[in-house]
């Protein structure tokens, strides 16, 4: 039903097409190795939470369940469990590889979130269209949640062993699941070592989670300046935020059609020109949606290659 909402804006977006040979190709090519390095620091940041696992596994694993998130519904449970999958065939330890993840995933969602609070002062100073500050206020609050929730889950062990309980009851309904009886203390044990382990390398991932998200802006802006179109950095950065914080919410795989009828929109109330931000959409996608599709099969053809297919159960994949 989302998807028929967002299928228009969608359509708009692909409509601008034959445009693209009118951007100006260095932006272009910067748009391209911006999303490079925002998913290398990425598969860096899984690298570090999983405590050293081979360059070659993390990446593949990535990007392969990136691929997946973006392609079928429920993806976000679906990649986490190609991911979780592969680099436990890799021969990374099951709990290590599910505590990594989802330290990861919170690390990168509070990154993404807390991305209004550096556009406050084009916010408190008025300078935003009205209907983009408001995008911008919901930012924040989203931002103050997820902060929330990470803090009771990193300090206290309830919420926690609550979660793995409920994990433990859904794995008991799969066919040849294995004993979770432990499954609430296993996640307390590896949320322990994650936050050891970040305790000592924390500067590492605040470097990496910014790099992630930095670069993935720059990718954003590069696409702008492809098109003509200058706007204030400021502004545009509440335009991203808010577009985040909607493709958080899994309504189409990879937000797909969501995120375009959003960003769209929402550069056009940043001062961008109707065509000009289509165009710029069209041009950040390419770069943080496709591409990343097409890097996600070839590095699992590679994997396979090294380490055989993946086994279709996933009997303990963190959801």
């Amino acid at each position: 039903m989302a998807f028929y909402v967002a299928l228009p804006a969608l359509t708009r977006v692909w409509s601008s097409w034959p445009r693209v040979t009118t951007l100006r190709p260095w932006w272009l090519v910067l748009v391209v190795v911006a999303e490079a390095t925002s998913f290398l620091c990425a598969i860096a940041l899984l690298r570090l939470v999983t405590r050293g696992a081979s360059w070659f596994a993390v990446s593949s694993a990535l990007l392969a369940g990136n691929a997946v998130t973006n392609t079928v519904p429920g993806g976000d449970a679906v990649g986490a469990g190609v991911t979780f999958a592969m680099l436990s065939a890799a021969g990374v330890k099951r709990d290590q590889v599910a505590g990594g993840l989802a330290a990861s995933s919170v690390l990168n969602v509070a990154g993404l979130l807390i991305l209004p609070v550096f556009a406050l002062p084009a916010i408190v100073g008025g300078a935003l269209n009205p209907d983009l500050a408001h995008a911008a206020e919901l930012g924040l609050v989203g931002c103050g949640l997820i902060l929330g929730f990470g803090a009771v889950v990193l300090t206290t062990d309830a919420p926690l062993r609550a979660i793995g309980r409920g994990l433990g009851w859904l794995i008991r309904r799969w066919p040849h699941h294995r004993d979770v009886a432990d499954l609430p203390e296993r996640l307390v044990a590896q949320r322990d070592m994650v936050r050891e382990d970040l305790g000592r390398n924390w500067w590492e991932a605040i470097l990496l989670i910014a790099g992630r998200v930095g670069f993935d802006f720059a990718s954003l802006l590069a696409a702008l300046r492809a098109t003509g179109a200058r706007p204030h950095p400021a502004v545009v950065l509440v335009a991203y935020a808010a577009t985040a914080v909607v493709a958080l919410v899994p309504l189409t795989p990879g937000g797909l059609g969501i995120v375009e009828a959003s960003l769209a929109g929402l550069l056009v109330l940043a001062g961008v020109p109707s065509s000009r931000a289509v165009l710029a959409t069209l041009a950040f996608r390419l770069g943080s949606y496709w591409l990343p599709l097409i890097a996600g099969a070839a590095s699992y053809l590679m994997y396979r290659r090294r380490f055989g297919p993946v086994r279709a159960e996933v009997d303990a994949a963190p959801r």
